[in-house]
């Protein structure tokens, strides 16, 4: 019987412009690691970053209470948190941490459990910072790759990405609020004109047929939205420079990363990935914010170390 074990699950981004709530990418831009031991009873938390450690708080505690509860596990667990995802830039932080503990605990208890279920497992986990559940994040954490998410009932498809797509990602340096899930969350119209729901339908289509035909070109040029991207945006500062600075410098296309505040990038192999990165840390300079870059390109899903 396994008395241990670790896994590391990827960041992510997700809404990739039009695919709000519903697009997912595994990005191998940073890793949390988590350690899943057997303990007598109870769950214990232990971590060198500043993360709660009450477990109905932290997002690794709240997969492993639902998951002992699910399939009646009566082993106790002591979980083990490295942050590698740094948390609150839309980044998927406290997705790769649920994700990363939903595959540790599959394997430690032989569940075998199929990818769906452990993507409800490690959805459990964000209703510890975004106060509710979505998948997007955590299904690109769990599965890797492009994600597309549909629920009730929860059915998420996988897509392997172009191998000559990169990212340019920019984590602005600012002091980001506690929920900043919720705040962004709260500026999102709640009804849209049919012609703008009609833009983004179009443009979503387009990013799955790229995915779909590994035209990274075709995703590049479709990551536009006309609905949550102009409603967030005022919380971004500098975010018209970045954008419009990375598409003079050769990115095909630019949104906002999940919630934000990170902005990414959307590129190949093929282009001046040095000369878009640097155009996007101009951009928030512009608004007096430094900001750290990150090249990078789609990752696989969670796994055991």
């Amino acid at each position: 019987m396994m008395h241990s074990v670790t896994a590391k699950a990827p960041s992510s981004t997700a809404n990739l412009g039009p695919g709000f709530d519903v697009f997912g990418l595994a990005l191998d831009a940073f890793y949390d690691t988590i350690t899943l031991t057997k303990q007598k009873s109870g769950i214990t938390i232990i971590t060198n970053d500043s993360i709660p450690i009450s477990p109905a708080k932290n997002t690794a505690g709240l997969v492993v209470q639902y998951m002992q509860k699910k399939f009646k596990v009566k082993s106790g667990v002591q979980i083990k948190i490295k942050k590698g995802v740094p948390a609150g830039f839309g980044m998927g932080s406290s997705a790769a941490s649920a994700a990363a503990t939903a595959v540790a605990f599959d394997k430690l208890f032989g569940l075998k459990l199929n990818g769906n279920t452990l993507v409800e497992c490690a959805g459990v986990g964000e209703r510890a910072s975004a106060g509710s559940i979505h998948y997007d994040n955590v299904s690109a954490s769990v599965l890797g790759g492009f994600v597309i998410v549909r629920t009730k009932p929860l059915d998420v498809i996988k897509i392997l990405p172009p191998s000559d797509l990169r990212l340019v990602v920019a984590v602005p340096k600012m002091i980001v609020p506690a929920k900043k899930t919720e705040v962004s969350r709260s500026v999102v119209p709640k009804q849209v004109p049919l012609s703008n729901s009609v833009t983004n339908l179009s443009n979503a289509a387009a990013i799955v047929a790229g995915f779909v035909q590994k035209d990274s070109e075709l995703i590049g040029r479709s990551i536009q939205d006309v609905i949550v991207e102009p409603a967030r945006a005022h919380l971004i500062p500098g975010f018209g420079s970045v954008k419009k600075n990375a598409l003079k410098a050769g990115a095909l296309g630019v949104t906002i990363s999940g919630a934000g505040p990170s902005v990414i990038s959307f590129a190949t192999k093929k282009s001046n990935l040095n000369k878009i990165a640097n155009a996007m840390k101009k951009g928030f300079a512009s608004a007096k914010t430094d900001c750290t870059v990150v090249i990078c390109k789609p990752s696989s899903g969670a796994k055991t170390i």
